[in-house]
């Protein structure tokens, strides 16, 4: 059995896209081959037939099921991609098996599937359904234009109510009533989010992925003590996902990472107040969990690096760099857990 899946849509003229990848597509493409099992988010741009115009994009999450097709057929009038009939897809799905659709199929390019992995390990079928708007469709033209300043989501509220309260005890809250206590629920609607802005140009996922970084990033105290394995993982979702986007804004300037342009990463912007503090804090901790260091460095090394961004205190010595025998080193803990992951080597 064919351990792959397989998208089938009927489009012409249109810029597709799944998970990291993109296409330019004509009148005899027909869909998406080999696509690995599990979740993915596809998006896509209708232009005019000289392709100097395009329409805002639309994204959808789908979880694909060993060797299962997956059918949307254009709908002219509506300018969208829309779900088939059950008799109809049926139809499509037995065409697929006996290879009739099989030379109009772009492959899924498997050497960047690793890239999508870290992206969304924390996201499933039931963090999709939890989380995915009513119809399933994300698109900013759905949007409201006055969105910025009314918050309406419960973490936004619960931000806009609470904001001169201990940040530590707003974490908890927020991860007991909106994710019943599980880390990996809100890692993953943070991964949600980022892809849904990144690639889906989503400026409501963007507002909710900067109301968690914010969130987590003003904790001054649990980073060390309460909540130093739920750190140490949501420092390893930024860096893949700022490493993500900074490799597809400087590389591929057809993708939908236009929201990650130069005033998005100057250092007068709001993600670098919040990497310098906490970049401190971590400097001056007496005590680190060993994963949320590691991960620390990397991060830090990821934005010096690829956008020059500094974080020196007036010193001439980096504190995110000790010695191995200096006195003044913060203590490194190696919590035994199994599910950390460990930060690759430099």
């Amino acid at each position: 059995m064919n351990p792959h899946g397989t998208l089938i849509m009927y489009v012409c003229h249109t810029l597709i896209g799944i998970d990291t990848q993109m296409f330019s597509v004509g009148p005899d493409f027909k869909g998406i081959k080999m696509i690995p099992p599990g979740p993915h988010f596809v998006y896509y741009s209708s232009s005019t037939r000289d392709g100097k115009e395009f329409s805002p994009i639309i994204g959808f999450f789908v979880d694909a099921g060993p060797s299962e097709v997956i059918v949307r057929k254009w709908d002219q009038q509506e300018e969208r991609l829309v779900k088939v009939p059950e008799e109809e897809e049926e139809r499509y799905c037995q065409a697929v098996r006996s290879l009739e659709f099989d030379r109009h199929l772009g492959p899924y390019n498997l050497s960047q599937y690793g890239d999508w992995k870290q992206l969304s390990n924390y996201i499933t079928k039931s963090i999709i359904q939890r989380i995915e708007p009513i119809g399933g469709e994300i698109t900013v033209a759905s949007e409201s234009t006055m969105r910025v300043n009314t918050p309406s989501t419960m973490m936004e509220k619960a931000l806009d109510e609470q904001l001169n309260s201990s940040r530590h005890k707003l974490l908890e809250s927020v991860l007991l009533e909106d994710y019943g206590g599980s880390e990996d629920l809100l890692l993953a609607e943070l991964q949600f989010a980022y892809i849904a802005f990144l690639m889906g140009q989503s400026l409501e996922a963007f507002l909710q992925w900067k109301s968690l970084v914010s969130l987590l990033f003003g904790c001054t105290e649990a980073p060390f003590r309460t909540r130093s394995r739920l750190f140490a993982k949501f420092i390893r979702v930024i860096y893949y996902q700022l490493k993500q986007g900074l490799q597809k804004d400087c590389s591929d300037t057809n993708s939908g990472s236009t929201l990650l342009d130069d005033s998005w990463f100057s250092a007068d912007s709001f993600l670098h107040r919040l990497f310098k503090d906490f970049f401190l804090l971590v400097q001056d901790a007496s005590v680190v969990d060993g994963d949320l260091l590691s991960w620390t460095r990397k991060l830090k090394e990821l934005l010096e690096n690829n956008l020059g961004w500094e974080f020196q205190q007036n010193s001439a010595v980096d504190g995110m760099y000790f010695e191995d025998d200096d006195e003044f080193a913060p203590v490194v803990e190696m919590l035994d857990d199994p599910s950390s992951s460990v930060a690759p080597s430099v």
